[in-house]
């Protein structure tokens, strides 16, 4: 095989690998993490069960490719994050609603116990804590207006974005997911 066919092999395997996680991502979203089968991807991108094994020799390496890409399309690095990045990543997600729905399952079925996406999620929130504890800190310094110090205000901000992507998913026309997150920012002092 020469150099120039086994990159375009290379290339046609990362599309496909790609297009298998867009397919996972949905029948994630549909079924839950549980629920999703390796034949329902396989059968949405014309594969067998065996030929999609070639791409994701099982359901959790699958499952962590998802979670990757995921975090890929929110990737900022810490040092840029601000309180009104926060925002717009809020009404960002707001127009994603199949990206959050299985967002919102693997992170629910992630608290069982022995479930694949445990691990990584507990990791993730470490991550984001600290992260926003930056944030906060370079906002506010310190002390926050309303006294907490950034790291005891973290868990809050994280709380409130997930908890309110939540209420959205089940009621839309009901919760203004980014206007709420603005009201919860003007409680912090941010207006």
């Amino acid at each position: 095989m020469s150099y120039g066919d086994e990159m375009n092999a290379r290339a046609k395997s990362a599309e496909r690998r790609a297009e298998i996680v867009r397919a996972a991502l949905e029948v994630i979203a549909e079924r839950g993490y549980r629920g999703a089968s390796l034949a329902a991807v396989a059968e949405r991108v014309g594969l067998t069960q065996q030929g999609l094994l070639h791409y994701f020799p099982t359901k959790d390496a699958l499952l962590v490719a998802v979670l990757e890409e995921r975090d890929q399309w929110d990737a900022v690095p810490d040092s840029q994050w601000r309180i009104d990045l926060l925002a717009s990543l809020v009404e960002y997600n707001a127009m994603r609603p199949a990206i959050i729905q299985t967002f919102s399952a693997l992170l629910g079925e992630s608290v069982t116990e022995g479930h694949p996406a445990r691990d990584y999620f507990t990791a993730r929130y470490a991550r984001v804590r600290a992260s926003m504890a930056g944030v906060l800190r370079a906002e506010y310094g310190d002390r926050l207006p309303n006294g907490l110090t950034p790291e005891r205000t973290a868990p809050l901000l994280v709380a409130v974005m997930d908890g309110l992507q939540y209420q959205w998913l089940l009621d839309p026309e009901s919760v203004d997911m980014p206007g709420a997150f603005r009201d919860f920012l003007a409680l912090l002092g941010e207006t």
